[in-house]
């Protein structure tokens, strides 16, 4: 297997999750860093107080996603990662993996985007999302029993900006495959993963 970073980029709610883990299940020997474990940690760890203070530790997190990702590299480590990565992440990735001689292939999951906004809807509301990700103030000792009184909930028009201004429709770093996921089942999951097979140990 060549020395690889994949990239699970595209809009939210696309299933990046998902399918890491079918790659991480066929390729057990690729680690995985999510740049989403790492806030919700800080966040844990450090609670914040305001939109401020969650920005500094959101940026605090960038930086130990990329300390963690070189540390990975240096061990010649193939990693996957899943994030709506955009224009912001792709300097240091492009550092990064030069650095490191690191071969790069981004998956970019693309669908309707009133589609999505359901999907976020539904995971913001489920019990397993982390509470971060939807208030304005957060300790860890916080517990909310119904979701849906969070008072930093996605609203539509605000979700809508993010996806047709942010560029994660656009971002690639790499090699790019894209693949439409409106409709999961009809999605050819198998034949995606062959093309990752291919990616890995023969281009």
């Amino acid at each position: 297997m060549k020395k690889s970073l994949i990239l699970l980029a595209g809009y939210p709610g696309t299933g990046k999750t998902y399918l890491a883990n079918l790659i991480l299940v066929k390729f057990p020997n690729i680690g995985f860093l999510s740049p989403d474990e790492i806030k919700e940690k800080n966040w844990d760890q450090y609670g914040f107080k305001n939109l401020s203070e969650k920005e500094l530790l959101i940026q605090r997190s960038w930086k130990d996603y990329y300390h963690e990702l070189e540390m990975q590299f240096k061990q010649g480590v193939s990693m996957i990662s899943d994030y709506p990565f955009s224009e912001k992440q792709k300097e240091c990735l492009q550092q990064l993996t030069k650095k490191y001689a690191y071969q790069v292939l981004t998956i970019r999951l693309v669908a309707e985007l009133s589609v999505l906004y359901e999907r976020q809807k539904v995971r913001d509301l489920d019990h397993s999302r982390h509470l971060g990700h939807l208030l304005l103030s957060y300790q860890k000792e916080d517990r909310m029993v119904n979701h849906e009184k969070a008072d930093n909930l996605l609203e539509y028009d605000e979700f809508m900006k993010r996806c047709k201004t942010r560029g994660y429709g656009e971002f690639s770093l790499g090699r790019l495959i894209e693949l439409d996921v409106t409709d999961f089942s009809s999605v050819h999951y198998e034949e995606l993963l062959e093309k990752v097979n291919k990616f890995l140990n023969t281009e």
